[in-house]
């Protein structure tokens, strides 16, 4: 079994920060990329932003110069620093971790239960 769990969420008002948290925990061999994802109502889950294990990086063009991902794999955390913060970027906020479980598996999407962030303008 494997479990994330996302802290950090919040309600800010514009051009404010936060940051959010994930650390993934359970039956874990290995863990290849971590990111964050969001959903806003009435729109489709998208990309924010991804990090490899090696700490390559990839943002969603909106967020770019704003957030920033990191991660630190001996802890098995991911965190999103977000500054500048916008109405737009109000959503839940999911964590996903692509996960290896055993010695030649293929690493299996897991997802946390997602973490509110509110931006009031």
């Amino acid at each position: 079994q494997v479990q994330l769990v996302e802290s950090g969420g919040g309600l800010v008002q514009a051009g404010g920060s936060l940051r959010l948290s994930c650390a993934a925990s359970g039956s874990i061999l290995y863990i290849n990329d971590m990111g964050w994802y969001r959903q806003a109502p009435g729109k489709q889950r998208e990309l924010v932003a991804r990090i490899s294990s090696a700490g390559r990086t990839n943002y969603a063009d909106s967020v770019k110069g704003r957030f920033t991902i990191s991660r630190d794999n001996a802890k098995n955390t991911v965190h999103l620093q977000m500054s500048s913060l916008k109405p737009e970027d109000t959503a839940v906020y999911y964590c996903n971790a692509e996960i290896s479980k055993t010695a030649g598996s293929f690493p299996v999407p897991s997802w946390g239960q997602g973490t509110q962030v509110t931006v009031s303008s």
